[in-house]
């Protein structure tokens, strides 16, 4: 039986196969429920063999639908390329490029940058989404992302095409008046000894920082946690307890909250963008790409 698969089909299967689940692959998808299954069903129907199998908790690919997910992938990159070609003849042709960050990038590195890429090129939408270094990595190995940013140094990157974009510190911030405000520095070790804010515990960030607290023989002493680092310096604010948030968004908050750097060499952190390969990106994809890696404009520094 012939398939008659449209794009519509393969960009659903797409998000249904990243999902695991086809609930949310259609609210990915914006579909309903019922006009999503009803269209797996029909694709089934068309290959005479089940794609997905179905289970309580999500769905899980079969050898066809793993073939499919390969082969919908290629489609859809093409697509991009063709777009990208096109630009200039096809203005209300629409690309996307899809992005996963981890919690440091969307915090601190990328607003400003794709802000300046959205408004430079209206016709291309950035799917950006949050995820943990590792997660990423393994995304863009197996084609699910087309541009990773993550944490420096992990082993798994060294199969893909990696470049800096970008450093940050994490500093201390306290309430302006606490006891701690006239320091200078001070080391990690010696924050735990006070009440801190801090993200959810199933942040990559917040298992890093509970790993250096192991390391300094404690433990780290979280009264609230939240979902991010503008609320923290909130709860800062209002004396609930001291928080370690990245120093541009510290700056924020210079007239409600003073921020010493941590003595530690840690403190640093380096930003990694990574992808499959540069040269096979779509050309908005690649477009991207030199927004997010080359030098962002002086900053004024704070009175």
């Amino acid at each position: 039986m012939a398939e008659r698969f449209d794009l519509t089909d393969l960009r659903l299967f797409l998000h249904v196969a990243d999902a695991s689940n086809i609930t949310r692959g259609a609210l990915r998808a914006n579909m309903t429920l019922a006009s999503a299954s009803e269209r797996i069903r029909d694709m089934e129907v068309d290959l005479g063999t089940p794609l997905l199998v179905r289970k309580r908790r999500g769905v899980e690919l079969t050898a066809a639908g793993t073939a499919l997910l390969h082969h919908a992938r290629l489609v859809i990159q093409q697509l991009e390329h063709m777009r990208g070609e096109l630009n200039d003849y096809a203005k209300g042709l629409r690309a996307q490029v899809h992005v996963r960050s981890n919690t440091m990038g969307i915090s601190v590195f990328l607003p400003a940058r794709l802000a300046r890429f959205l408004s430079a090129h209206p016709n291309i939408d950035v799917d950006l989404e949050e995820g943990r270094s590792r997660d990423i990595v393994r995304a863009v190995a197996a084609g699910k992302v087309e541009i990773g940013i993550v944490a420096e140094g992990l082993e798994a990157a060294a199969e893909l095409e990696t470049m800096p974009v970008g450093e940050y510190r994490f500093v201390l911030v306290v309430p302006l008046r606490h006891q701690l405000a006239r320091c200078r520095k001070i080391p990690f070790k010696e924050v735990l000894d006070y009440d801190l804010v801090g993200l959810r515990a199933e942040t990559a960030w917040q298992d890093f920082l509970n790993e250096q607290a192991k390391r300094a023989g404690k433990r780290l002493k979280l009264r609230v946690r939240l979902d991010g680092f503008d609320s923290i310096c909130r709860v800062v604010e209002n004396r609930i307890g001291l928080a370690i948030v990245p120093e541009p968004v510290a700056r924020r908050w210079t007239s409600k909250l003073r921020i010493i750097p941590l003595d530690e060499v840690w403190a640093l952190r380096h930003l990694t963008l990574c992808v499959r390969k540069l040269a096979s990106l779509s050309p908005h994809a690649q477009n991207l790409v030199k927004y997010l890696t080359k030098s962002p404009p002086a900053r004024k520094p704070v009175p």
